[in-house]
């Protein structure tokens, strides 16, 4: 019987943040040290951040990573202690897990599959290593081993893999496992997905099982470089059980679960599992002395509760909210912007950006509390008795097009939210613009020939006052385009698109709708409904551009919001070709449009709106990867910018089912 006691941590790291980075990690171990932690796991990349981009190439991100870990060594003393960093070798760079045992490095394991799809583009910076082999590393004056090994740290063999190690099928747990190991590390900078998590829970559950090991799983927490949130979720399993988890979506800069868990039991398990194969070729033991400390707490039982927000059904809209909120907050406090700024039309999309920017300040201030709230955002006077912490700034900006229903909804949720809110008339901006025009055409603009001229420049005269706004506050101007519109190029450039951050443009429309009456009647666990955002959802989503008896609607621009999406996952999530979508489509959608014929003429235009807008996604505000239907171009769905616009295969639909209408929507 030999009992230890380990710890996964969670960090909410910065890239390049060498003091802050290291300190984080110190924290953490000195957490784990008062909760009774021998062996302690701290994510991949942690002392350099994962999100460094290019400047990866730069030596010295290397050189500062390994000075960060030398200083970081003397923390730990009396545990063992994993962390990742960047090591360069040789003439390569790897992303590299450092083992630290009672204060001396004593090696290092190389990643072996390298993250390069989707939103990770780790083969740009690194070089995979190759299984079984082994290096030497140069540490202080100290030669380490470097590669592929397992560590028998006083008798306890330990291993690691790293992140997408683990979700290949030839993962190198299982060569870990047939060679002895009892322990397995995961350093991973796994970032958040809407349930993603239940993958994750099976990955290491499922592998401690498999593997007979004891699995521990650490992560990056919060929004790390930009464009990317990590939930933080840290877990400890054992044989299959999950002893142990961080929470979820933390407003903390740091969390560390603990279990204590029995290697002797596995080992037994492993000897009478008669199909375990055991091997003698696996990767090399490297013998480090440690006396473990003794564990006085009996081995941790199993969990069946989270004990917050997470008990019950999985429920989206609470995830989207935490996870949205938590990617505002850190990004305001990292940038170190004076507040938030959205050009409040009173509609669903500028309504959802509005209410996630406050609500990141409430949910802070629930588990964090006030002053260390206070203390993150020491740039701004927060108000503790306000909902959004008096970090909104609002406005409504009325053309002779808008009506009161908006104006007033933009007004009730201001002062719901508690925005400092204001009520622009640009109309004179408009028809300024409009003269200018009309005496260099030698003509007067008109609705019948120049519609999406004068829609647009509607949209357009809204974004100097809002962006002036953002200046003198040094605010995050809120750019409030979804992803449904960014599919189609719904959108005016330099107008809606405006700003710095776009935090909705990773969700379709139709969801978003969704979310917003969930809000107005249910909400977050332990904030409760926002009723006043209810007032947004009163009348269809509409730009409110053309003159108000033209009726116009975004459905009637486009297309129903429900059916665009469904088009949009066959088309850019799984690469159907338009044939193939209008097949796939038929059945289910074509008697609810209005027939077969109606149905191909919404691909249709799906299809060429798509091609026709990839330069307007191509200049879209950084936005949030939130599933894997993202439609950035810079971080997940790359399209060319100039195509045939599918020109053949829509022909043939065409022929297949001859169309009678045009398509069209707001192209500029």
């Amino acid at each position: 019987m030999r009992w230890i006691k380990l710890g996964a941590g969670a960090l909410n790291q910065l890239p390049l943040d060498w003091g802050g980075n290291r300190q984080r990690a110190a924290a953490a171990i000195g957490e784990a040290r008062e909760a009774g932690v021998s062996f302690l796991v701290l994510p991949e990349l942690a002392l350099s951040g994962y999100g460094c981009e290019d400047a990866f190439h730069a030596i010295s991100t290397s050189r500062h990573a390994m000075e960060s870990l030398l200083d970081l060594a003397e923390e730990t003393r009396g545990m063992v202690v994993a962390v990742g960093l960047p090591v360069r070798l040789y003439q390569g760079l790897y992303n590299a897990v450092a083992f630290i045992v009672d204060g001396r490095v004593v090696g290092f394991v190389a990643k072996q599959y390298l993250a390069g799809d989707g939103i990770h583009y780790e083969p740009r910076y690194f070089r995979a290593w190759e299984a079984g082999k082994k290096a030497w590393i140069d540490v202080a004056g100290r030669e380490v081993p470097f590669g592929d090994l397992i560590f028998d740290i006083g008798g306890v063999r330990v291993g690691a893999e790293i992140c997408e190690d683990a979700w290949v099928p030839d993962r190198p747990g299982m060569r870990l496992a047939q060679a002895g190991c009892d322990i397995v590390a995961n350093p991973s900078a796994s970032h958040f997905a809407l349930g993603k998590w239940k993958v994750r829970h099976s990955i290491v559950g499922e592998g401690s099982r498999s593997l007979a090991v004891s699995y521990v799983y650490a992560n990056l927490l919060g929004n790390e470089a930009g464009r990317v949130i990590y939930d933080g979720e840290a877990i400890i399993a054992h044989g299959g059980d999950i002893l142990a988890r961080t929470t979820r979506l933390s407003f903390d800069e740091l969390n560390v679960a603990s279990a204590v868990v029995d290697v002797d039991l596995l080992k037994m398990r492993r000897a009478r599992q008669t199909s375990f194969r055991i091997v003698e070729t696996g990767p090399e033991a490297i013998e480090v002395d440690f006396d473990w400390p003794d564990v006085d707490e009996a081995p941790t039982p199993a969990m069946d509760k989270f004990g917050d927000w997470r008990d019950g059904p999985y429920i989206k809209e609470e995830e989207f909210a935490r996870a949205v909120s938590l990617g505002l907050f850190d990004y305001l406090r990292k940038s170190r912007a004076g507040g938030f700024v959205v050009s409040l039309s009173g509609g669903a999309d500028s309504a959802a950006c509005a209410t996630l920017a406050g609500m990141g300040f409430r949910l802070a201030v629930s588990e964090i509390g006030f002053e260390e709230a206070d203390r993150r955002l020491p740039q701004l006077k927060l108000d503790p008795d306000c909902y959004s912490g008096g970090i909104l700034d609002t406005a409504y900006q009325a053309t002779a097009n808008s009506g009161a229903v908006t104006r007033n909804a933009a007004q009730v949720l201001a002062d719901a939210l508690g925005a400092r809110h204001s009520v622009w008339d640009v109309e004179a901006q408009v028809q300024g613009y409009r003269q200018l025009v009309e005496g260099t055409l030698g003509r007067p603009l008109t609705w019948e020939h120049d519609d999406i001229t004068l829609q647009n420049i509607q949209a357009r005269v809204r974004a100097p006052g809002i962006w002036m706004l953002a200046n003198v506050r040094n605010g995050l101007l809120l750019t409030t385009s979804n992803r449904s519109e960014a599919a189609v190029g719904y959108a005016t450039m330099d107008g809606d698109t405006a700003g710095s951050l776009a935090p909705i443009a990773g969700i379709d429309k139709y969801y978003l709708r969704r979310w917003l009456r969930w809000m107005a009647e249910v909400g977050p666990q332990g904030m409760g409904p926002l009723p006043q955002i209810a007032e947004v959802l009163e009348l269809p989503p509409m730009a409110e551009l053309r003159p108000g008896e033209a009726r116009q609607t975004d459905e009637g621009d486009l297309m129903p919001y429900d059916l665009l999406d469904a088009i949009e996952r066959c088309a850019i999530r799984d690469r159907l070709a338009p044939e193939d979508v209008y097949a796939t489509l038929r059945s289910a959608w074509a008697p609810r449009v209005g027939g077969e014929e109606q149905l191909a003429f919404f691909v249709s235009r799906f299809f060429r709106l798509w091609c026709r807008n990839q330069w307007k996604r191509e200049r879209y505000a950084p936005s949030f990867h939130l599933d894997d239907e993202n439609l950035d171009p810079k971080t997940w769905c790359r399209f060319p910018i100039l195509s045939s616009g599918y020109a053949e295969e829509l022909q043939r639909l065409s022929d297949e089912l001859p169309q009678t209408h045009s398509a069209g929507a707001n192209a500029q």
